[in-house]
């Protein structure tokens, strides 16, 4: 009888009985109980975590932060109620402390009466964190408490996000007044650079003008020194000049005393004699003509006469025996004879040095006369031009007399302004040295301040200046600055998706283990009838792989359709799980019919084996070593592997991999199968007395 033959013999033994059929809804149904019930039971408990009753204690006083209030409390407390993450119930320190306790509450999240002013404190002089208090009981539940770790470092990392925000949105307002205060302090350099400037050149203009004024000063000096000796001079010259004048005084004082009374006396005679001599002259220009006619002929007769006056008086009285009685007349005629012929002399003499000049003489005349009227015109008030002349000559006296005081003044003055001067000459050759020296030191102000305005204009291109919009960008990259960025190439939905790739194929070890429970990993029929090794391994597993079949389907239906499995590949996974079902299959039926009673326990250390190094929850790699060298031996590691690739997406390698490595398995357990089907045909001591019947 072939192998397919007796295989449905085997199944067509479970239809004829209640017990029967009921065992083989069992063998159906268990599959369920492993894979449905478990990813059911956790399918997705994040999806559920509002239902988690949580303490929430708020005793944030709240605190002032440039002027505005900040309650960081309240906000995060807000936040949390609209949150789905936990129930979270408000409620006072001391009720929190006894609900985590006694089971309450699963866990506390407390912020402390200072939360907002150590978060307010980080713009002030001592900057402080601020603490957000978790209280865990693992006693509760452990699983509790390590979501929690993970919500509330969110919780944390959010708080803090906001807190660097405020921080950084005042540090950037701080960089555009930094920006504005450089470009007002750059446009300031500049003008200083100009100013600078302007008197750097001032500077020169007066180091110049001091030298000038060192040569002037020099001068100065050196003719205040001479104008001090011609000072001295006219201060003796002075003194003199009003020795003088006050002689002149006393004398024209004495003279008038003198003369005034004789002149006030004679006005009338003085007048006429100088209106005579201006008459004279006037009658002497008139007869000018005939003076000079008649002045060699009156001095020829005058010369005559007395000539014969002078020989009568020499023969009457000096020759004489007997002088004239008359010899005093006659000598006082001779002696007016010789003053007439001198004065003919002299006036013909006056005539001839004019050369015959008649102009020059009568000119000469004009002006005799013209003085001598006026003086004719004038005596009437003689004695008063003499008060006069006397009172301008006194004036002047006291005047000199001023003088010379002043001059005296002014040499001490000058003396003193000698003195000054050589100061002023020293001090201005300080100065002019100063000057210099400013003028250098101006210079190189000037290149400061150059550099200064440059420096500051630098400073102000590269200090932001930000505008709200630029200072909100830039405080939520800085508050925030690495974001994870994720990108799930092929996601699990759920936690139940994730999972499943590990209790599915669980569940199928699971039915082939309960299978050969029921059924006999070699058919008795073959046995008996001595069928082929092969035959026999075939006829006891194929019942099996039809079990699995249904198993597999009946599964993956409740999975797909009442709890809501998507699989990227459904007919792949399935198929796979076709393969899955036959490997698990030959192996349980291997160990059940080699070692008997011991396969099963072997089948079910086997299990254990293979949930702990197949890596289904945690990477493998996290596991101690011996798990890690047991993993790449056991086929649940490639199934796991492989469905995680057909249901959720991802490349093929593993899943082919994954069917190479099964079809190896299975041909080696049904090989073995046969080998100990063959052993199965000869009767041992052993056979006849097991140690162990199960």
């Amino acid at each position: 009888m072939r192998s397919p033959k007796l295989a449905a013999l085997e199944l067509r033994r479970f239809g004829r009985g209640r017990l029967p059929r009921a065992a083989l809804v069992a063998l159906l149904v268990l599959p369920l109980l492993y894979g449905a019930l478990y990813l059911w039971s956790f399918w997705d408990p994040y999806g559920r975590l509002d239902r988690i009753p949580v303490a929430l204690v708020n005793d944030d006083k709240g605190a002032t932060a440039d002027g505005k209030k900040l309650a960081a409390g309240d906000s995060i407390a807000e936040g949390l109620r609209k949150s789905d993450t936990f129930d979270w119930q408000e409620v006072s320190a001391d009720e929190a402390r006894a609900g985590v306790e006694d089971g309450t509450y699963y866990l506390s999240l407390t912020m402390p009466a200072d939360f907002s002013k150590r978060i307010a404190s980080s713009a002030g002089d001592s900057p402080e964190t601020g603490a957000l208090q978790v209280r865990t009981n693992d006693a509760n539940n452990y699983i509790v408490g390590q979501i929690s770790r993970t919500v509330f470092s969110e919780v944390r990392q959010a708080a803090s996000t906001k807190t660097s925000r405020s921080f950084l949105d005042r540090i950037f307002i701080s960089f555009s007044d930094i920006h504005g205060a450089t470009v007002k302090a750059a446009k300031g350099a500049d003008k200083l650079n100009g100013g600078i400037g302007k008197a750097e050149k001032g500077s020169k203009d007066l180091a110049d003008g001091l030298k000038d004024a060192k040569d002037g000063s020099g001068k100065l000096s050196k003719g205040l020194k001479k104008l001090n000796t011609g000072a001295g001079d006219l201060e003796d010259g002075s003194k003199q000049v009003a020795a003088g004048t006050q002689t002149l005084a006393d004398k024209v004082n004495g003279v008038d005393k003198k003369v005034g009374p004789f002149l006030k006396d004679n006005e009338k005679t003085i007048g006429d004699t100088a209106q005579l001599v201006a008459d004279s002259s006037k009658a002497i220009r008139a007869n000018l003509d005939t003076l000079v006619k008649t002045a060699p002929v009156a001095a020829k007769g005058a010369h005559a006469a007395s000539d014969t006056l002078d020989g009568v008086y020499q023969a009457r009285c000096e020759d004489a025996v007997l002088p004239d009685p008359a010899c005093s007349d006659l000598k006082k005629a001779k002696n007016a004879a010789d003053d007439v012929a001198t004065i003919a002399d002299d006036v013909n003499t006056l005539i001839g040095d004019q050369d015959g000049d008649l102009k020059k003489l009568d000119k000469n005349l004009a002006t005799l006369q013209d003085q001598a009227q006026a003086l004719a015109d004038r005596a009437p008030h003689l004695s008063e031009d003499l008060d006069d002349a006397v009172t301008k000559i006194n004036k002047l006296n006291e005047g000199a007399g001023k003088v010379a005081s002043g001059a005296k003044k002014l040499h001490k003055g000058l003396g003193s302004a000698k003195s000054g001067a050589g100061d002023l000459d020293e001090g201005v050759g300080k100065l002019k040295t100063g000057a210099y020296d400013l003028k250098d030191g101006m210079y190189k102000l000037v290149d400061g301040s150059g550099k200064l305005a440059g420096g500051l204009h630098d400073g102000a291109g590269q200090i932001p200046d930000y505008d709200k919009k630029d200072r909100d960008e830039r405080t939520q990259v800085m508050a925030d600055p690495v974001r994870l960025v994720s990108k799930d190439l092929h996601k699990a939905p759920n936690y139940g998706t994730g999972f499943a790739p590990y209790f599915i194929p669980l569940s199928l070890w699971v039915g082939a283990m309960v299978a050969y429970m029921l059924i006999p990993p070699m058919n008795r029929r073959a046995l008996a009838t001595g069928a082929p090794a092969w035959r026999i391994a075939l006829a006891g597993w194929l019942p099996v792989v039809a079990i699995g079949v249904l198993q597999t389907v009946s599964l993956m239906s409740v999975l797909h359709w009442a709890i809501g499995l998507q699989m990227a590949r459904a007919a792949g996974t399935v198929g796979f799980l076709f393969l899955v079902t036959a490997c698990f299959g030959a192996i349980v039926q291997w160990l059940n019919a080699r070692f008997g009673a011991a396969g099963r326990i072997l089948v079910l250390a086997l299990l254990m084996l293979q949930l702990t190094s197949a890596g289904g929850t945690y990477p493998v790699q996290t596991s101690p070593g011996f798990f890690n060298a047991i993993h790449p031996f056991l086929p649940m590691s490639y199934v796991v592997e492989a469905l995680r690739r057909l249901i959720t997406g991802g490349g093929l390698g593993p899943v082919w991999h994954a069917c190479v490595v099964l079809v190896a398995f299975t041909a080696g357990a049904l090989a073995l199968t046969a080998l100990s089907a063959r052993r199965r045909q000869v009767w041992t001591l052993d056979r006849l007395h097991p140690e162990l019947t199960l």
